[in-house]
């Protein structure tokens, strides 16, 4: 009886042995099926905003003088006097030479005497008119001696009128010993000195004045861009960004100067396919220089609450452009989105986003649809306006 109650006892001791190792054996078969738990990405994400956004055309432009005049000696003679210094500001009027006077001085007083003397004779000729006008009345002289009289007054009113045209030109010759700055600008290198015998006819002049206040840039744009100004154009005179050039992909500088288109050429450049324009600009700071290459951006349109995300948020692919969108459980999905007018601040996505949502901006290559993330900061702002 004994022995069959430990028979009985070893064989339950088996069984059970038998039923845990199934169960661990399961438990862990269960396990190798269901792998790893997902790996969760970090993503830096941002929320799509609503706001008012400029639309603007970028082109590249040269800066160019308002006015250049090359100041050049009108007469002949010896510079006695060279009154500017280089790199002076003037204004219209300011003398900045003096040529030798004397010669034309000595002129203009001969135009003068010259002129008394017939003005002498021109009056002796109207007394024999009015004497010879009374005799031919009472037929003391012949009509014919009256009318040579008239003849000859007339033709010395004639060369007193030549000598007063003598004089002006004399006295014109001998302002432009004096030279003037024709126009409010800079003085730039002198190319004469006091002392040299210059000519009417040089090449180079004294120096050259340019305007710098205000100040012309002129820039291209291509052709598909045309309707867009004109519009800008009918609406008013738009506005014009200048600044300055920067390589690389380094953060936009800032804005030089603002000013407003002020012409669109009338032809497009058919070799090119570009507009020409040109903007006008104060330069109250001297920013812009005229020769230096600005990069020039021309405000066309704003577009009134756009929704908007940073560019890097804005992926493409062989579908169009898309973005990932992170809900609420921290999952990220692919949204195929329509983009409109980006730059470097921000992008406009006119279709498939929602204000408020959120976009990742940085670790997009990792993931895939559905994939889990990690927001490694908290999301912000897309960025400030520009």
């Amino acid at each position: 009886m004994r022995r069959g109650l430990a028979v009985a006892a070893c064989l339950l001791v088996v069984a059970g042995g038998g039923y845990g190792w199934r169960h661990l054996r399961s438990q862990a078969d269960a396990k190798t099926t269901a792998g790893p738990p997902p790996e969760t990405i970090p993503v830096l994400v941002a929320t799509a905003e609503t706001r008012d956004v400029p639309i603007y055309l970028e082109g590249l432009g040269t800066v160019q003088a308002f006015a250049t005049v090359t100041v050049k000696p009108m007469v002949d003679g010896p510079l006695i006097e060279v009154r500017f210094k280089e790199g002076q500001d003037v204004h219209a009027g300011d003398v900045l030479a003096r040529i030798d006077p004397r010669i034309y001085q000595a002129a203009l007083d001969q135009a003068v005497a010259r002129k008394k003397q017939d003005e002498a004779t021109l009056a002796n000729a109207r007394l024999d008119v009015s004497r010879y006008a009374k005799l031919a009345a009472t037929a003391y002289t012949s009509a014919q001696q009256y009318d040579t009289a008239r003849a000859t007054a007339a033709q010395l009113e004639a060369q007193v009128q030549a000598d007063q045209a003598q004089i002006d030109s004399a006295r014109t010759q001998l302002s432009y010993t004096t030279i003037t700055s024709p126009i409010d600008g800079r003085v730039g290198f002198r190319q004469v000195d006091a002392g040299n015998i210059v000519h009417a006819a040089d090449a180079t002049g004294l120096a050259v004045l340019t305007t710098l206040r205000p100040i012309l840039v002129q820039f291209t744009l291509p052709q598909q861009s045309l309707p867009d100004v004109a519009a800008a154009m009918a609406e008013g005179a738009p506005e014009v960004l200048a600044l300055a050039q920067q390589a690389g992909d380094s953060p936009p500088p800032p804005v030089l100067d603002t000013g407003t288109l002020t012409v669109l050429d009338n032809q497009v450049d058919p070799a090119t396919g570009t507009i020409r324009l040109r903007a006008r600009f104060p330069n109250d700071r001297l920013a812009l220089w005229p020769g230096a290459f600005v990069t020039v951006r021309l405000l066309v349109a704003t577009r009134h609450h756009a929704t908007v995300v940073p560019p890097v948020a804005v992926q493409r692919g062989p579908l169009g452009t898309y973005v990932y969108v992170v809900d609420a459980t921290e999952t990220a999905a692919r949204r195929p989105v329509m983009v409109g007018p980006e730059d470097q601040a921000v992008a406009i996505v006119t279709g498939g986003l929602r204000p408020g949502e959120r976009v990742v901006v940085d670790g997009a290559s990792r993931l895939t649809d559905g994939a889990k993330v990690r927001i490694a900061q908290p999301a912000g702002p897309a960025l400030s306006a520009t």
